[in-house]
């Protein structure tokens, strides 16, 4: 699998003589599972969103990073009665169609620490019991050979990867193409492929990468003169509000305005699973397209659930309720959640995207090495057949 393809890299909790991230001192628990609050008895959901007879009894989803905005729909799904799970870093309940139960359980798994920062279609092929992955469309195009799956639904439909910058030290520049006129440094992931993209598109220049950065928000505060690797959830508001040693704003483009739009990732199956899905997912599809409409209208009680198992887990992973809201509101406000065209239904592949998606990935892949599997098609990897088309943002 190709390097870098994780969603984020931890912010390790830094010595006192470094810098200090506010908040960073999480409260840890007593390991094993844990449930919530005492929950109320769920109602029954309509027929229409009955899972118990074409859905496994658990639907396991495995989560592409730790615990965060980005992957609100499917923490929404999770009902009042959560288990969590600090052992296994996993948080288990009733599977919830707006509220109301479906008659099956739902487990989410965490990423990143939880799993070895492996990639999640290399864990859902060793673990059979995962019904759903998170899964970055370059790794479904990678692993196509050895280890095909196909996306159902698109979390997001656009990344939120960013390159970010210091406008005090650098007031000129106002996107990422202006930092590809200099020769600054450009701080980035060990395998970024966005970063190879915007080198192919002219944007910047492969001198001015650095594939060093590992999270730390050491380096852009000892040097404002770089620009960095961030995403637009999570960055923007910890430099300006949790790191006492910065404590003013930054500035950045979205990687998707600077020429590498692509979907980023999906909730993905075994290719060879499809069939017998099929059922469960016709089902299961449209009540992840509702909660999404349903954490972009009020994300306060998911982002509740994502702070807590964040502080549960005690993994290192730091994620504020401040950063959770923060993120949340970019979401909807930048559109990355549900798209900027409100007549697309959610969690959708458009087809012409999805081609442009593949063709990009697929190139840029097969420049550094990889082997592509010979025949494949935008097809095998996007599908978006149980997609309810009724179901936008309009």
């Amino acid at each position: 699998m190709i390097a870098g393809s994780a969603h984020r890299l931890p912010r390790p909790l830094l010595a006192l003589t470094a810098l200090a991230v506010a908040g960073a001192a999480l409260s840890g628990c007593a390991s094993g599972a844990a449930p919530a609050a005492s929950a109320p008895a769920i109602p029954l959901a309509d027929e229409a969103s009955i899972l118990t007879d074409v859905c496994p009894a658990t639907v396991v989803v495995q989560a592409t990073w730790e615990p965060e905005v980005d992957h609100g729909p499917f923490y929404g799904l999770v009902g009042p009665d959560a288990v969590i799970d600090t052992n296994k870093k996993s948080v288990t309940g009733t599977l919830v169609d707006g509220g109301k139960s479906t008659g099956v359980q739902i487990e989410v798994r965490s990423g990143g620490s939880a799993i070895g920062y492996q990639p999640v279609i290399s864990q859902m092929y060793q673990d059979t019991s995962i019904t759903l992955g998170s899964i970055p469309t370059e790794d479904r195009v990678a692993g196509a050979v050895d280890q095909p799956a196909i996306g159902v639904f698109a979390t997001r439909q656009q990344s939120p990867q960013i390159i970010m910058w210091d406008p005090e030290t650098h007031p000129d520049w106002t996107s990422i193409a202006d930092i590809g006129k200099t020769d600054a440094t450009v701080v980035v992931p060990k395998g970024g492929l966005y970063a190879q993209a915007l080198v192919a598109k002219g944007v910047l220049k492969q001198s001015q990468l650095s594939d060093s950065y590992d999270g730390s928000p050491a380096r852009f505060v000892s040097d404002p003169s770089i620009a960095q690797n961030g995403f637009a959830t999570s960055e923007p508001y910890i430099y300006e509000h949790e790191i006492a040693q910065w404590d003013k704003p930054v500035e950045f483009q979205l990687v998707k305005d600077a020429g590498y739009d692509v979907y980023p990732d999906a909730l993905s199956v075994r290719a060879a699973d499809l069939e017998e899905l099929s059922p469960c997912l016709t089902k299961l599809v449209p009540i992840l397209q509702r909660s999404t409409l349903a954490y972009l209208a009020d994300p306060a009680p998911t982002n509740a659930l994502i702070v807590k198992l964040t502080e549960e887990y005690d993994t290192g992973w730091v994620y504020s309720a401040g950063v959770a809201e923060a993120g949340a509101d970019v979401l909807k406000d930048m559109h990355l959640m549900a798209g900027t065209d409100p007549s697309v239904p959610i969690g959708a592949f458009a087809p012409g995207r999805a081609e442009s998606s593949f063709e990009q990935i697929t190139s840029l892949l097969g420049a550094t090495g990889v082997t592509i599997k010979p025949g494949l098609t935008a097809d095998d990897i996007f599908d978006s057949e149980f997609i309810d088309t009724s179901i936008t943002s309009e």
